[in-house]
């Protein structure tokens, strides 16, 4: 029996090193849907130059799968497991709401992003104003003595982009 789209949710699956654009090549010609973190960004070399994707989460791509989906990506050889929390048994879900702001924040920053798996400190909840991440909702932290807007993704960590305090408004 097909399941509704309704019933699928992101997960995060860990990947053999160095397979990562292997592993979403191979998902996305079985039909699941999925997401690889990317960054593109130049590399100098001494005699040339040259743009390069960078893996933003090293070993880790992003599955939106149902139940049957869930078993068969793990049937790939490159497919390690699923990130499960402490003291939880299942697959820990990552909510959609979060998902969509790490990938338009990704897909939409001119600076590049950087994503830390330590827990920064709550900021200031605001709303960036000006530029091409316009709409985003994050919070406000200093990092270095740069402003920087951060996206929590509960159980991994946070992304986070430097961007001048007055292109972000403070909600509420």
């Amino acid at each position: 029996m097909e399941q509704k789209k309704s019933e699928r949710r992101w997960l995060a699956a860990y990947v053999k090193m160095h397979h990562e654009k292997k592993v979403r090549d191979r998902l996305t010609a079985m039909g699941i849907e999925n997401f690889l973190p990317l960054q593109t960004e130049v590399r100098q070399w001494s005699d040339r130059k040259k743009k390069v994707e960078r893996v933003l989460i090293s070993m880790m791509i992003f599955v939106k799968v149902d139940r049957e989906e869930q078993l068969q990506v793990l049937q790939l050889p490159a497919v390690l497991r699923y990130m499960v929390l402490r003291g939880e048994h299942g697959p820990a879900a990552i909510p959609e709401k979060q998902m969509e702001r790490f990938r338009f924040m990704l897909d939409y920053s001119d600076s590049s992003v950087s994503f830390n798996t330590t827990d920064l400190q709550p900021g200031e909840q605001v709303l960036v104003i000006k530029g091409p991440l316009k709409g985003l909702t994050g919070e406000l932290i200093t990092v270095d003595g740069k402003s920087t807007i951060a996206i929590r993704i509960e159980c991994l960590g946070c992304a986070s982009v430097e961007m001048s305090a007055g292109m972000v408004e403070r909600i509420g």
